[in-house]
């Protein structure tokens, strides 16, 4: 029998709908905590380019990643796997640090470790996919970085994915809702995406191009 691994939604994943496009046989999905780890929109995937659904000149493109940080949580999803064939998942978070981290359940109880998207860098990017690929994927499409952006950028969150995961927080229910709104935070460490969205709230009526409304439709 193939052993099982648990991964974890932060973004995007919040959402068992996406999760099933990469995984259709997941099993067991729920909420959970994480602890020691702040999310953050703070990096530029290559993807939202593709998917022209980031907008480059206002610099909403934006993708979510947890980072370390003492003292800090989030509510996330959980959901286990089998332990094999996971190239398809590594090349759709390929920016990131697949890292097993702790997490617990929601009552705080510890519920073993699982497979989360951890910000990451350039340098590590390049080294595990290569130059050409950083070229081709990044540099040729105006991207100078992927992760590398200062606190006073301005750096915002692609619009369309944002609304996506705002949706799927709010599909399971007024806990994971809250997290996100208030455990999320903009390239400045500072801003709460419920912040941003009080004084951006054309963000929840940015649909995603007509094919992609499964994928980012919460």
């Amino acid at each position: 029998m193939c052993a099982k691994i648990t991964i974890l939604g932060l973004g995007s994943l919040l959402s068992e709908r996406s999760c099933r496009v990469t995984f259709p046989d997941l099993k067991n999905f729920r909420m959970a905590r994480v602890k020691g780890f702040r999310r953050i929109f703070a990096h530029s995937p290559s993807i939202f380019i593709q998917r022209q659904i980031a907008n480059c000149e206002t610099l909403e493109m934006a993708s979510l990643s947890a980072e370390p940080m003492d003292g800090a949580e989030f509510v996330c999803t959980a959901f286990e796997v089998v332990d094999e064939g996971l190239d398809a998942f590594r090349e759709r978070e390929e920016e990131f640090e697949l890292k097993f981290v702790e997490y617990s359940n929601l009552d705080g109880s510890p519920a073993g470790a699982g497979l989360l998207c951890v910000c990451s860098t350039d340098d590590a990017y390049v080294k595990q996919w290569g130059q050409e690929r950083f070229d081709e994927l990044y540099t040729r499409k105006g991207l100078k970085t992927i992760w590398h952006w200062q606190l006073s950028s301005g750096l915002r969150p692609c619009a369309a994915y944002l609304r996506h995961c705002v949706l799927a927080s709010q599909r399971l229910g007024s806990i994971c809702a809250a997290s996100f709104l208030d455990e999320t935070f903009l390239v400045d460490r500072s801003t709460t995406i419920r912040t941003y969205l009080a004084s951006h709230p054309t963000v929840m009526t940015t649909l995603p191009p007509e094919g992609l409304h499964e994928r980012y439709g919460g």
